[in-house]
């Protein structure tokens, strides 16, 4: 779990660099081709509670370490010397997760029971590696700007779409320049959409395979490539789209909200519309059969898609704020002024929905609470030792505006920070995500039998999602995890998030620390 958090750590990423692409992919080729060994000796895998605190000991190590260089008080962290003893506390937090989610004899076993394995995904890491720099000559600029294929396609396709829409459209080839006289972009090469199509690409292999059992094969690989080409497109949409609205006179909306958006939007109707064609088409997915194996019709799982009717109870709503969000970011520049439109979702949504959650337990005691008063003074800590001013310009932008305006924006933020956004957030994380990585009929698990590789992996995904704050984030998804799998009721996890968010409304309203929200 921590391995991605440690690639995020500034001093510590240097050390993976160069062994990065061979580890990360040597090690997703055994564990694709290796699964079914693992998931025959799962009765032999226990976590081992102490190798993980020995490895999170390893992280805060790391982390220290950072902060550290940081602040200019570890100059010897930077040498030679430094460098190998983080690089071997790196090697040693990796190795300590691994043993602590599997034990070293099933590890063995399986490399040994399932040798080819071991051998096909060393040679996919080599390979990696030394494709690692050639293939950067896709979108890495250098002095021949003219050879950077997926630049210069990216940049010519753009041209053409504007050559349709704007008379006085500006080029410059060379620094890949264009726009208009009101308003200019240069098409760098992050604007390849490399990092789109990377994402792309990860996204459909991960489900196709996940979902393996259900698409006919090799039909379901061709969508790879369409998905790719889809998100080229949109790629080029949406950088015509940027210099329309920078030329339509919105420059900050064009580079603030709409440019740090579009690409997600993007990728999201890309990922839907994959995971549409493979669960809908009948030329990729696999025909369900009427009768299970005893003869008796099939009703807990949805025919069409082989997972539980009560996903898009436990979905929806946060895909409605999701959805809301981008909206509201990309019609924004530095000030999201659409904000309340992510609370009007998540009400019109969760009423719509109200009775598909009338058997969960929505009742708390005095854990919740308490719970929810820890994860803020957590979430607060860094506030003591790290000063900065992140949130002036939302302070700026509500300065700005009227007083009943300002009044009731701040009133929406913190309705939404209380109410909607834990009861989204933790049905989506813990009610689904959490128990949708034990089975599909998630809905038939008790919350009270949460695992920890469940809690663990849904809780990492919980604090991606918090950007900056990943980290307590992090801390916050397991302690309601935890709490709830203690009570095994949604109502305790709900009441723990709405406390922790409600303190840090009142903190940040009372203190103007703009930078929390």
């Amino acid at each position: 779990m921590d391995c991605a958090l440690i690639a995020a750590i500034p001093h510590a990423a240097p050390l993976l660099g160069p062994l990065a692409p061979f580890g990360i992919v040597s090690f997703a080729v055994f564990l694709g081709l290796g699964y079914p060994r693992l998931k025959r000796q799962r009765e032999e895998i226990k976590f081992n509670a102490g190798l993980f605190w020995a490895h999170a000991v390893c992280v805060v190590a790391l982390l220290l370490g950072n902060l550290a260089a940081q602040q200019d008080f570890g100059d010897w962290l930077n040498s030679q010397p430094g460098l190998l003893l983080s690089g071997a506390v790196l090697v040693l937090a990796v190795g300590l997760a691994a043993l602590a989610c599997v034990p070293l004899k099933v590890w063995l076993e399986t490399v040994r029971e399932s040798r080819p394995a071991g051998e096909y995904a060393t040679l996919a890491g080599i390979a990696a590696w030394f494709l690692r720099s050639p293939s950067q000559w896709l979108w890495i600029q250098s002095s021949a700007a003219n050879t950077y294929f997926l630049q210069v396609i990216t940049f010519r396709s753009v041209q053409e779409v504007l050559g349709f829409l704007l008379p006085d459209l500006v080029v410059d080839a060379g620094p890949f320049i264009i726009g208009t006289p009101r308003f200019t972009v240069a098409v760098g090469s992050p604007c390849s959409g490399i990092e789109g199509l990377g994402l792309v690409l990860v996204f459909t292999c991960v489900w196709l395979w996940f979902f393996r059992r259900e698409n006919r094969f090799p039909q379901a690989l061709l969508l790879i490539p369409c998905a790719l080409v889809c998100a080229f497109v949109l790629n080029v949409v949406r950088i015509a789209a940027l210099i329309l609205i920078g030329n339509a006179g919105a420059p900050e909306v064009a580079f603030v909200g709409f440019h740090s958006q579009a690409g997600w939007i993007a990728f999201t109707l890309v990922a839907l519309g994959f995971s549409m064609a493979t669960q809908r088409w009948a030329w990729v997915k696999k025909p369900v059969a009427d009768e299970g194996p005893h003869g008796l019709a099939t009703l807990e799982l949805d025919r069409a898609t082989g997972e539980s009717p009560a996903t898009g109870a436990y979905l929806i709503p946060f895909l409605a704020i999701l959805g809301a969000s981008f909206i509201s970011k990309s019609a924004s520049g530095y000030f999201e002024w659409l904000y309340p439109l992510r609370f009007v979702a998540a009400v019109v949504v969760l009423w719509l929905l109200r009775r598909e959650y009338r058997t969960l337990n929505w009742r708390f005691g005095w854990a919740a609470p308490l719970t929810g008063a820890g994860i803020f003074l957590v979430w607060i800590a860094p506030e003591w030792w790290v000063h900065g001013d992140a949130g002036g310009q939302l302070r700026q932008a509500l300065a700005a505006l009227s007083p009943s305006a300002r009044i009731a924006w701040i009133a929406l933020r913190v309705l939404a920070a209380v109410v909607t956004v834990p009861i989204a957030e933790e049905l989506a994380f813990r009610g689904y995500l959490a128990r949708r990585l034990m089975g599909r009929e998630f809905d038939a698990i008790p919350f009270a039998r949460l695992t920890l590789f469940s809690i663990g992996l849904s809780s990492l995904a919980f604090g991606v999602m918090h950007g900056q704050h990943w980290l307590v984030g992090i801390v916050a998804g397991l302690a309601y995890a935890f709490l709830l799998r203690h009570r095994g009721r949604m109502g305790d996890a709900v009441a723990a998030h709405a406390v922790s968010n409600l303190l840090l409304a009142v903190w940040v309203l009372t203190r103007g620390d703009w930078g929390l929200w």
